[in-house]
């Protein structure tokens, strides 16, 4: 029975996007396989989600590499291997460069680029035999722009964009598609899951601190640009069935109003411009400068 559908293998799936991914594909024939560590597997239940003959949920820590091989070796055993990788497992710091150490860059790349890359790894030697399949990367716009206090976020996936993109051209020829999928802000409580280094907490609680504007106004400014949003996780994961569908998919695709301006914005403004308009466009940007 498995056999005849598609195999979509969606990691971070218990939150934000991948859980309305997960809910969305629900409504089709799909095998669906969602993923996400052991400790969040008590979400699907809260949101009424059960495993059934077409979903199967399974504990996957995005950064063991024992847990990955352990993974998609019993999907290949047990469903025939996936047809479609959505990588959509992510974490986001807010910290200036300077307070961000090696240990927590270190995570943020371990979740945002390694992971994602190891995985469409191990998957694309039976895409390859297949001559066929999919692989959905869940970028930002941070992609292909970057913020204050979001320095190594975006590093991150800047990162994963440009493997994505070198991707692309090498698995072409084998009938492999690699999509980048750029969301800017969408309305929901993702905020509220950002980390912060020591420093760049210590430094957001205490309003002597030299940084202490930058994270005051940066984090005002993101959660009301995730309000004013008209975009949803459930906008996002319909667009996403799209692109799962599509037998041409581009290679990246913005999915809010806010990707698409920026997307448009650094290819038809001289880009000395575009900075200065962005610094000046920064929230209370005159009280960062404010000497103490």
């Amino acid at each position: 029975m498995c056999a005849q559908r598609k195999v979509v293998l969606i990691t971070g799936a218990s939150t934000g996007i991948g859980l309305a991914v997960v809910k969305e594909l629900q409504k089709h024939n799909l095998f669906i396989i969602a993923t996400a560590r052991k400790s969040s597997l008590e979400r699907f239940r809260f949101e009424g989600i059960k495993e059934s003959d077409h979903l199967k949920i399974l504990p996957l820590d995005v950064t063991s590499d024992k847990e990955r091989k352990h993974t998609i070796r019993m999907i290949s055993r047990k469903w025939g291997g996936v047809d479609i990788l959505i990588n959509n497992a992510g974490v986001c710091y807010r910290a200036v460069v300077e307070h961000t150490g090696l240990k927590d860059e270190f995570r943020q790349f371990d979740i945002n680029y390694f992971a994602p890359v190891r995985l469409a790894r191990l998957l694309i030697p039976e895409m390859r035999k297949k001559r066929s399949g999919k692989i959905i990367n869940i970028s930002s716009a941070a992609g292909m722009m970057a913020m204050p206090t979001m320095g190594n976020y975006s590093a991150s996936k800047f990162a994963l964009e440009g493997i994505s993109e070198s991707l692309w051209y090498e698995l072409k020829p084998w009938g492999i598609h690699v999509c980048l999928v750029q969301p800017g802000f969408i309305n929901s409580n993702a905020c509220f899951n950002v980390r912060y280094t020591d420093q760049s907490f210590s430094s957001f609680e205490k309003e002597s601190d030299p940084y202490h504007f930058y994270y005051t106004n940066m984090s005002s400014f993101v959660l009301k640009m995730m309000r004013l949003s008209p975009v949803k996780p459930e906008k996002v994961a319909e667009k996403i069935f799209k692109i799962m569908n599509q037998k041409n998919p581009p290679l990246r695709i913005p999915v809010t109003p806010d990707a698409v301006l920026f997307s448009w914005m650094r290819r038809i403004i001289p880009r000395r411009i575009y900075h200065y308009l962005l610094y000046r466009s920064l929230p209370g940007i005159r009280g960062w400068l404010k000497k103490r």
